[in-house]
């Protein structure tokens, strides 16, 4: 009963991380169209190229990590794919950056945990430091919001924090969770916990401040932190899908992601999920990864002075 259940739970992992790794295809389309990335940013896609890859080279060293392996290996042939349509169309600047870190993070590291496990490792702790490094990883991707959470307590508005994606970051990491449990699988089991106990800490701080998010905007207007509120309403509208969004005749310069799910536009609940859920995906919701550091840095200073 316990590996049917698991298997059921598994499978409803994979449909939600599949529906994260093809949410960027209609964006990607547009690239390929107009056969420019404009201001967008490779990064994210270098990065969830190496984290799939790695949880694949998991899978596989894991006589129980079938599910894994699947939706992961999935996930990093569309990850290669994007990074390959964004080296075709980036300006040349990016291409050679962008090249230069999928060299050395997905070929160069990658290939070196490979070479590794395969012929430097004992084969009893193989499958530990593959788990060890996969962990890791998700770890840092589930901590991203945490400076988005401080804003939100700093400032007592959840404008920067949309509900959608923490209750994404909330649902995935709590599946995964108890798929871990099920299976008694570790290194899938803490990234994923602490994942859960996060979003349930966003869900905690979207319930206090949801009716307190206009007073602090208002003071961040004044102040002059205008593009901190046009990134959160990017984010909303668009859930963090990296276009350039003319709000008020105003040109967002900054790089941002490319995945493009657009929350305003949904008008049902499975493509409701299929389009919020990108952000949990890609840095699975970096503020970062989003642009919004340099703005998020500025609040900051700006609100010890409120």
């Amino acid at each position: 009963m316990a590996v049917s259940l698991s298997f059921i739970i598994g499978i409803i992992g994979n449909v939600i991380s599949f529906l994260v790794f093809t949410s960027p295809i209609k964006t990607f389309w547009g690239v390929l169209k107009k056969k420019s990335t404009e201001n967008y940013q490779g990064l994210p896609y270098i990065t969830t190229l190496l984290s799939t890859s790695l949880w694949t080279f998991y899978g596989i060293l894991n006589p129980n990590g079938l599910l894994i392996m699947t939706v992961n290996g999935a996930g990093a042939i569309l990850q290669l794919i994007y990074v390959i349509i964004f080296l075709i169309y980036a300006p040349m600047d990016k291409k050679v950056k962008t090249g230069k870190l999928f060299a050395i993070l997905d070929v160069g590291f990658f290939g070196s945990v490979i070479v590794l496990t395969l012929f430097a490792i004992r084969e009893e702790i193989k499958l530990t430091f593959v788990g060890l490094l996969c962990a890791a990883l998700t770890i840092g991707m589930y901590a991203s919001p945490l400076t988005v959470m401080g804003l939100v307590i700093r400032m007592k508005s959840v404008e920067y924090m949309p509900f959608f994606l923490s209750f994404f970051l909330f649902l995935n990491a709590g599946i995964w969770s108890i798929y871990s449990m099920l299976v008694k699988d570790f290194f899938i089991g803490v990234p994923n916990a602490i994942g859960f106990i996060l979003g349930c800490a966003q869900l905690i701080l979207y319930s206090v401040y949801r009716n307190k998010s206009k007073k602090p905007l208002e003071v961040l207007e004044e102040e002059g932190s205008v593009t901190l509120k046009e990134r959160a309403v990017e984010m909303q509208e668009h859930g963090g899908d990296g276009e350039e969004v003319d709000l008020k005749n105003k040109s967002l310069n900054k790089g941002l992601s490319l995945p493009k799910p657009l929350i305003k536009r949904l008008y049902s609940m499975p493509t409701k999920i299929m389009k919020t859920i990108s952000l949990n995906s890609y840095e699975l919701d970096s503020a970062w990864a989003l642009g919004l550091g340099e703005d998020i840095e500025a609040a900051e200073k700006k609100s010890s002075l409120v």
